[in-house]
């Protein structure tokens, strides 16, 4: 084949590449998201990529955007209908009941990070793969529980650095709430089905409470004087909904209730929350969002079991991050430079390389035989403090030069006790910054400590 018609390759439509500054960024996340779970005693949980279609079908609802839109579905050689896996919760409900965890001390406490794939337009915030971090606490139904799973989902973005952030929150009831409720929703909207959105039209019938939070302008209108949930929950379920509020309020967690707060599954019941930018809202800029989901695993063919979670994409949490200039600066790594001159040099550069590594110092070395000079500057460019020049000369006699890589000072070290060395000097540097970091706090945030006072 001719250079000229050969093909090109791209990434498939709706997914990227995550590149070294991204991937950066996702684990300065998932450190903070893993941390903050560890601490309310979730265990970590890594279901299977694709589960058999019906599971979801079941799990998620015949009649959601994801089943009937969404899905990636194949049948592999054995002729079993599989999809990839196209959101965590039902994964890891199915893995509960398989495992037995209902024998466990309840509520079993899991938390997953997972490649989530569905097809729909790509666009902002939007792609047809993308990674989520979630929770799920299943096996008790307790206000106590939801109020400790917002409270984390809050602590993961406080974590980050995230401020101007609020908290959506609504009860949707159960089953019977809603089979009294829907109704009177569905008399309210069918007047102006003709003027509505032709997506929120075919939700009218199979899934009305959609129409509460639709994004459509079309649809927006009319959703003025609708009917609210909140108004027409049984006694147990509206004192059930201030119970949680009652917990977000001692934990000091700030909420809004929002009554048209409904979100996107059917397998949503009671409590459900958003956190979201405070001063922009709308279903591309959600931060975190979840609820309670009592009725889905006997949904997916076990006993009735109360559980509740959520779902935050890494991307959309970078993003976020990026725009707030909270992203970490990303790091190569690397704290040592090698560079050789001279014949045998590089030899001795892998060796000194190795030996640095094995103790913990990051080190990397030029490759492809540059000149000092070309190496000097990558080491500059490399992210490294410090250079290790190893010249033929200076190696006869079991010495190399080391160059401190911001101020250009350049001293000699003896081989056998240049790892020793440089880990002192990397050690006093750290001391150093961690010294004037903690001296620009004092100066911003307490210039006149009374215990200094008193010192003085």
């Amino acid at each position: 084949m001719s250079k000229s018609t050969t093909r090109q390759f791209q990434t498939p439509r709706g997914t990227r590449d995550l590149l070294p500054d991204d991937y950066a960024i996702h684990s300065h996340i998932l450190s903070h998201a893993q941390e903050e779970a560890r601490l309310a005693g979730f265990g970590f949980i890594e279901p299977p990529t694709f589960e058999h279609a019906e599971l979801f079908a079941r799990g998620v609802g015949e009649g959601t955007d994801i089943v009937e839109k969404e899905m990636y579905i194949f049948d592999d050689r054995g002729g079993d209908r599989l999809a990839l896996r196209p959101e965590g919760t039902a994964s890891v409900c199915r893995a509960y009941l398989q495992h037995g965890m209902s024998n466990l001390i309840q509520p079993v406490k899991l938390a997953y990070h997972l490649p989530i794939f569905r097809y729909e337009r790509p666009q902002a915030g939007r792609s047809r793969q993308h990674t989520q971090f979630g929770v799920e606490a299943i096996g008790v139904r307790d206000a106590a529980l939801d109020a400790e799973v917002i409270d984390l989902g809050w602590r993961i973005a406080q974590s980050l650095g995230l401020s101007e952030l609020k908290i959506l929150l609504n009860s949707i009831g159960d089953v019977q709430d809603r089979q009294a409720y829907v109704p009177l929703l569905k008399a309210h909207f069918e007047p102006h089905l003709n003027q509505i959105a032709p997506d929120d039209r075919g939700r009218w019938d199979r899934a009305p409470m959609r129409l509460l939070d639709s994004k459509d302008e079309r649809t927006r209108p009319f959703q003025a004087g609708a009917p609210l949930i909140t108004d027409h929950l049984r006694p147990e379920s509206q004192a059930y909904y201030e119970s949680v509020k009652s917990h977000l309020e001692a934990l000091g967690i700030p909420y809004e209730e929002r009554p048209n707060l409904v979100r996107g599954l059917d397998y949503y019941t009671h409590t459900v929350f958003e956190i979201v930018p405070a001063q922009v809202e709308g279903s591309q800029v959600t931060v975190l969002a979840g609820g309670r989901y009592d009725g889905l695993i006997e949904q997916i063919g076990g006993p009735p079991t109360p559980g509740i979670g959520f779902g935050m994409g890494l991307e959309r949490m970078a993003h976020h991050l990026r725009e707030q200039g909270l992203a970490p600066e990303m790091s190569s790594g690397i704290d040592v430079f090698i560079a050789a001159l001279g014949e045998g040099s590089d030899i001795a550069a892998s060796r000194i390389a190795g030996e640095l590594r094995s103790v913990g110092i990051g080190a990397t070395l030029a490759f492809g035989g540059r000149s000092l000079k070309a190496q000097l500057r990558q080491a500059n460019r490399s992210g490294a403090r410090l250079a290790v020049i190893a010249g033929a000369r200076d190696l006869a006699e079991q010495r190399v030069t080391v160059r401190d890589l911001q101020s250009s000072e350049q001293w000699q070290v003896n081989l056998d006790v240049l790892a020793e060395s440089l880990m002192d000097q990397l050690l006093d540097e750290m001391i150093d910054e961690f010294s004037t970091d903690f001296e620009q706090i004092l100066d911003e945030d307490s210039p006149d400590l009374p215990y200094t006072q008193a010192q003085d």
